[in-house]
This record gives structure tokens, C-alpha cells and sequence, in this order.
């Protein structure tokens, strides 16, 4: 063969090997930033949904000690926010999230309860429905890299 043409070749398979390299490192990069933003997606839209959740259930549960009865329209959010955790979340947020309005309904089918029934409230940590709840979403945030 002559020689001129092993040098061509060789130049030509040089430059088709960096090619496809260059190729396949910007795909790897580009992937890896896709997968990157994505997951900071999904944490940002599970903080927000775990902090609407709490905000409403909060808001109710305050109400559910001054009243005996609520519309039921009320409690369609906090259904609705179940609903998308169902979608997105691990089976121990939602079943803590079911224990809080479960919570929140006892709470307003039972007598209305004085402000000085607080202090009794506090003592048997009937206040905060919400911690397992609160502990279980930390743990889960904590766990896929959002601090």
C-alpha cells in the first residue's frame, strides 16, 4: 500500500475518533444536566406541595378547635394535595398525611375546645398533629439531595 494513503487513512481515522469523542462527551454532559435540573425540579415541587399541605392543615385544624362543623368544600384541598402526594411520594408521607386530616375531622366533630385547654393541649402534644408528617418530609427531601 502506498504510503501516502496510510497517512490519508490515518488522519481521517484520527479525525473521526476525536469527532465521536467530542460527540459523546457533550452528550454525556448534556444528559447529566437534563437529569441534574430535573431532580431539582421534582425536590422544588415536593417542598412546595409538603409546604401547602402543612399551611392548609394548619389553617383547618386552628379552626377545627374554635368550630363544630366545616364545609366539606374545605377539606377538598387538603384531599387534593393527598392526591398529588399519592403521585410523587413515598407511601409513608402519604399515610402520615392521612393521619392529619383524619386528625383534623375528629378535631372538628368533637366539642369546642377553650383557649385554656391549650396548655393541657401542649402538654400531651395534641398541638401538632403535623410532626410525623413533618419528619417524614424532611427524611425524604434529605434523602434525594435537598438540604
Amino acid at each position: 500500500m502506498d504510503p501516502a494513503y496510510i497517512s490519508a487513512v490515518a488522519a481521517l481515522a484520527g479525525t473521526a475518533i476525536g469527532g465521536l469523542t467530542s460527540l459523546a462527551t457533550s452528550w454525556l454532559t448534556q444528559h447529566q444536566q437534563f437529569r441534574a435540573q430535573l431532580r431539582v425540579s421534582n425536590l422544588s415541587r415536593r417542598e412546595t406541595l409538603y409546604k401547602n399541605f402543612i399551611e392548609e392543615a394548619s389553617r383547618l385544624y386552628a379552626d377545627a378547635f374554635a368550630h363544630d362543623a366545616t364545609e366539606v368544600s374545605s377539606l377538598v384541598n387538603l384531599y387534593t394535595l393527598v392526591s398529588e402526594m399519592r403521585i410523587m411520594s413515598s407511601s409513608r408521607i402519604v399515610e402520615s398525611a392521612d393521619r392529619v386530616i383524619r386528625v383534623i375531622i375528629e378535631t372538628y366533630l368533637a366539642p369546642n375546645r377553650p383557649f385554656r385547654d391549650v396548655l393541657e393541649l401542649m402538654n400531651s402534644d395534641a398541638l401538632n398533629p403535623l410532626r410525623d408528617f413533618s419528619n417524614a418530609c424532611r427524611e425524604e427531601l434529605r434523602g434525594r439531595g435537598f438540604s
